[in-house]
């Protein structure tokens, strides 16, 4: 879990580790400490906040995948910009989740597992509204 919000990661980090005992559950608070983290436990999933210091989320991501290309990530952040969306999903990202959504956070972890794409539902609602096609 990446986010330099204290309060979400540990919402976010208590939902997982209530849901599942036997996932292992890491943090990091910026973009150079999640590739980092990634590169030593290269982990199954990262969830990465968009807006970190130090690195954005996006380039973070790009650089996850180069090092870690079996790494999923599902992004969790209240960035709503279809541009934001398309170039964070474009960086081979399983999903997409507003925190604002956050009760969707175990769905999408779960969809992400099976190799599904997963978008909250209020952003998929904005992106179908606007005509917006994601692929």
């Amino acid at each position: 879990m990446v986010d330099d919000f204290e309060r979400w990661r540990n919402f976010a980090c208590s939902a997982l580790k209530e849901h599942s005992k036997s996932w292992l559950v890491h943090e990091a608070t910026d973009g150079l400490e999640a590739v980092q983290k990634a590169r030593e436990l290269q982990p199954d999933l990262i969830l990465l906040d968009i807006g970190l210091p130090k690195l954005n989320g996006i380039e973070a991501a790009r650089q996850i995948r180069d090092q870690c290309p079996k790494t999923k990530i599902l992004f969790l952040s209240e960035q709503q910009s279809v541009d934001v969306v398309r170039e964070a999903l474009s960086t081979g990202a399983h999903g997409y989740v507003l925190k604002s959504d956050g009760t969707e956070l175990l769905n999408a972890v779960e969809a992400v597992f099976q190799d599904r794409i997963f978008v909250s539902k209020t952003l998929a609602q904005l992106l179908s509204s606007r005509n917006v096609d994601l692929n």
